[in-house]
């Protein structure tokens, strides 16, 4: 995977990126798509869609993907790993899955990259 190091000095994203390495071959394709979207060349209007596309478009992003799946990833009827926990754990583990996909589609979380977006546009 080419490494955003090679066209800056090291950022957070870099880090996040290596640290989220080896996980599960999903993590590995979403790690891909992100360094490739960091270190390609947009024009204006690509690049005004790709930020509405990541967390701009309220219930159409990447953003709500990733509620979506988390919400999927601790319910008990679509994860084993989670039906098999204990009464307790199982119930905790799908509550705390809503929350944080519920959390996650806060439209305040769209707010900047909306703006973002539009100031491209704006121009």
């Amino acid at each position: 995977m080419t490494t955003l190091t090679a066209l800056t000095t090291a950022t957070d994203l870099d880090d996040t990126l290596d640290d989220l390495s080896g996980i599960h071959p999903g993590i590995d394709l979403i790690r891909e798509g992100l360094t490739l979207l960091a270190t390609s060349t947009h024009t204006a209007d690509r690049l005004q869609t790709i930020i509405a596309a990541l967390a701009g478009s309220d219930g159409a992003d990447v953003l709500t993907a990733i509620a979506h799946t988390i919400t999927h990833l601790t319910n008990p009827d679509t994860q084993p790993a989670v039906a098999d926990l204990p009464a307790e754990r199982r119930k905790a583990c799908e509550h705390h899955g809503q929350l944080a996909a519920y959390n996650l589609q806060d439209p305040d979380l769209r707010i900047h990259t909306s703006n973002a977006s539009a100031a491209i546009s704006s121009y």
